[in-house]
Parts: structure tokens; sequence; C-alpha cells
């Protein structure tokens, strides 16, 4: 074999690895998604989202009772957020939209709204995903847990003893929030929410 011919095929050896290793990288990119996420992306997707929707199902318990809520919620960052309420039928219609400090509470039905301004404090929502995702980057307390199907984030809110607990799961196939339980001093369960046609960005 001429020296010329092993050059060649040498040559001809090299590029066929790189096609090879080429296609290999671009096919583990495109595999990251669902089941093939690790952990650490599926969490850093969740916790840098750019914007969300979803309905939520929403047991609120106090001393006396339980109320139960579907609230349709969009989130759109920095700082806007949407809730619309869809059960139960006598508070049906009522849209909470917060942007900046300003307040709007409006009603499908009567045909009111009204409009608030200096409401800070409601950045505060618990039921907000959003609210859950800024505690857990501030809070020093986080704490992080998986099992074969969820991954368990926890964090703590120290200025309301009624939500002082917060814990969100994940399912690990679709990457997207299942469930929050919201604990207060005591550790009793005072919010419990369940996420229905989660659309993350």
């Amino acid at each position: 074999m001429s020296k010329l011919l092993r050059k060649i095929i040498i040559v001809i050896i090299i590029i066929i690895i790189c096609i090879c290793i080429f296609f290999y990288i671009n096919k583990s990119k495109k595999l990251k998604i669902g089941n093939n996420s690790t952990s650490q992306e599926i969490i850093d997707n969740i916790l840098n989202i750019s914007s969300y929707e979803t309905v939520i199902e929403v047991e609120v318990k106090s001393n006396k009772n339980t109320n139960r809520y579907t609230i349709k919620q969009k989130y759109i960052f920095p700082d806007i957020s949407e809730q619309e309420i869809i059960e139960p039928e006598n508070i049906q219609g009522i849209k909470i939209t917060k942007k900046d400090n300003e307040l709007k509470v409006e009603n499908s039905k009567i045909n009111m709204s009204k409009i608030y301004n200096d409401y800070e404090y409601m950045t505060d929502n618990c039921l907000d995903l959003n609210t859950f995702i800024e505690n857990y980057k501030l809070n020093k307390k986080q704490i992080y847990e998986e099992d074969d199907d969820e991954i368990i984030l926890n964090t703590e809110n120290e200025n309301n003893k009624y939500t002082r607990y917060q814990t969100l799961y994940i399912d690990k196939k679709t990457g997207k929030p299942t469930k929050m339980e919201i604990k207060d001093n005591s550790k009793n369960t005072s919010v419990y929410i369940l996420y229905r046609e989660v659309k993350l960005k």
C-alpha cells in the first residue's frame, strides 16, 4: 500500500470519527428533554422560567374548615401575574392582575373593575409558583431531595407562621411541578396545591 493511499485512508477515518462525534453530541443534547434530563437541569429549568400558565386545584385549611378553589394562573417575568377563579361558582370570574405595585381586581359577572396602587405586599402570594421560586433562591435553608419519580424542593418563609414550610414536587419525566404543600409553624398543612395543564417557558 502506497504512502498516499495510507494517508487518504487515515484522513477518511478521521472524518468519519468527527462526523460520528458531531451526531452523538447533537443527539445527546436533544435527549436531555424528559426522561434523560438530569435532576440539576430540571431544577435549573424550574428556577429560571420566564413565564408559565397553569390551572391549580387548591385546598386552604384552617382550624374550623377547608375551602377548595380552582384557579387559572399566568405569570410573565419579571412582574406580571394573573389569577382567575374558576370555582367555586359564587366567586367564579374574579380576576386579580398584579403588575409592579399595582393591583387590579375584576369581576366579569358584575362588570366591576378596580385598581389599587402600592400593593407591594401582594408579591408574597403563597399560591404563586414564582413566589416559591424566589423564596427558594433567596433562602439559605433550602433543601433538595429526590426519589425515582420526583424531585422535591423545600424552603422556608420565616415571615409568615401560617406558610412557614413550603415543598414543591417536580415530575422527573416531564420536568413540571405536580403539587405544592405549605405548612404552618406546627408543620400542619395549611395549603395544598395540585397543578393541572402546566405550560412552562
